[in-house]
């Protein structure tokens, strides 16, 4: 299907900077559409400490914050009601279409209908979020989704509110919300050099972008206003275990996952540029790494008794077992050069996690035995502390986001980025 030619539209920089001035309550948003309330520090940079209890015994107000500090309206954002096709279809059809790793775009939209500062009427809103799934097509022999048909369905939808309703025209998307939540956003393809050819179809290039892909400097598939999110992780996965300082960890490194012997993809690519195999290479004899290559359903328990859980890249540098380790009190090691993890300004990643370069694979073991012997108490300290508000209130987060949302007093709090 031919990619709908954009309307470019006058108003667009005044609308630009309306965005920005509202990045900040979408962002945060998100956060909670996506339970990464998990992760919020007990005590969050500030003048002043404010612990998780005092978030939730503040006293109701509406989401308002600018860069300024002054008080604004709550961010209205608009939910476009789209024929089942383009959704509700695809999640009745396979009950993995809301629990798979590309699950992001189901989490979102379920949010934001719930979302309390949701508006009814699209003339009053200042985004408009329209909700496609494109990554439900299980019709693959490996059983990963299908991503042929994700910029077709997403054209037609484009197409569709372009002709029913006026602001997708005013400002040419550019006030538009989509999530890509792929390999490598919205070039839709999991290889990344045909990503990289393909691009971002030229529809989306003025609208905001959800994407768990991010790297550092320049690349072809974050050439758009975006937002890097986590991967999609169950709500449920940080309360299903025991909280972290209780359990029993006599794994001292984990990974479970493909690790090819032989990297050369039947593609013709070296999978994960040969870092899985290296793993293998290095550490698959050594009684201190827990490395399986076969699935396993209750692979979960064996992060929650790891000390250390290896995050290496697979085809795209993100994986969701970066959310998984945090939620399990594992020490997340992340190999993956120059990815942009999610949130920096709020998430102090370098104080609960580790990161080693692709190349320093053979080094890695003395790198974590030196972890130990110097500052994995502090490490895992700051990674618990943020785990452990998660109990209480969890089942709150994964089922009534929104209104957790609008009971919190976020002015000064969260300085959260969008790349604008």
């Amino acid at each position: 299907m031919r990619d709908p030619k954009p309307r470019r539209s006058p108003a667009a920089p005044t609308l630009a900077a309306k965005l920005r001035k509202h990045s900040t309550l979408l962002l945060l948003l998100l956060w909670f559409a996506f339970s990464l309330a998990l992760f919020l520090s007990a005590t969050p940079p500030a003048a002043a400490p404010l612990s998780r209890s005092s978030f939730l015994r503040s006293k109701p107000r509406a989401l308002a914050a600018t860069t300024t500090g002054a008080a604004a309206p709550p961010v209205r954002i608009y939910v476009y009601d789209l024929p089942a096709r383009f959704n509700r279809d695809w999640a009745a059809a396979d009950a993995r279409c809301s629990r798979h790793l590309f699950a992001a775009e189901v989490a979102v939209h379920e949010a934001l209908l719930a979302y309390a500062g949701r508006a009814a009427r699209p003339e009053d809103a200042d985004l408009f979020f329209v909700p496609v799934y494109v990554s439900c097509n299980f019709s693959t022999a490996n059983g990963f989704p299908s991503l042929s048909h994700a910029r077709g369905l997403l054209a037609e939808a484009v197409d569709l509110v372009r002709v029913r309703m006026p602001y997708w025209n005013r400002s040419a998307g550019a006030d538009h919300v989509f999530v890509a939540s792929h390999d490598f956003g919205a070039c839709f393809h999991p290889m990344e050099d045909v990503a990289i050819a393909d691009g971002i179809p030229e529809f989306l290039k003025r609208s905001i972008l959800l994407q768990t892909f991010g790297v550092q400097g320049h690349h072809v598939c974050q050439e758009v206003e975006h937002v890097v999110i986590p991967p999609h992780v169950p709500p449920e996965v940080a309360h299903e275990l025991p909280e972290p300082e209780k359990a029993q960890r006599d794994i001292f490194a984990f990974f479970r996952g493909k690790m090819e012997v032989h990297p050369k993809n039947i593609s013709g690519r070296f999978y994960s540029k040969k870092v899985r195999t290296e793993l293998l290479q290095h550490y698959g004899r050594n009684h201190k790494f827990y490395l399986k290559r076969k699935r396993f359903d209750n692979y979960r328990s064996e992060m929650a008794r790891s000390l250390f859980c290896l995050c290496p890249l697979g085809w795209a540098p993100w994986s969701p077992r970066l959310v998984e380790s945090v939620l399990l009190g594992c020490i997340p090691v992340i190999i993956a050069d120059n990815i942009r993890l999610p949130f920096p300004s709020v998430l102090q990643w370098p104080e609960i996690s580790l990161q080693v370069a692709e190349k320093d694979i053979a080094n890695l073991e003395m790198v974590l035995d030196h972890v130990v012997a110097t500052n994995l108490t502090v490490i895992q300290k700051n990674l618990w502390d943020l785990v452990k508000p998660v109990h209480p209130w969890s089942a709150l987060c994964s089922s009534q986001h929104a209104a957790l949302a609008d009971n919190i007093d976020i002015e000064s709090r969260l300085k959260l980025e969008i790349h604008l």
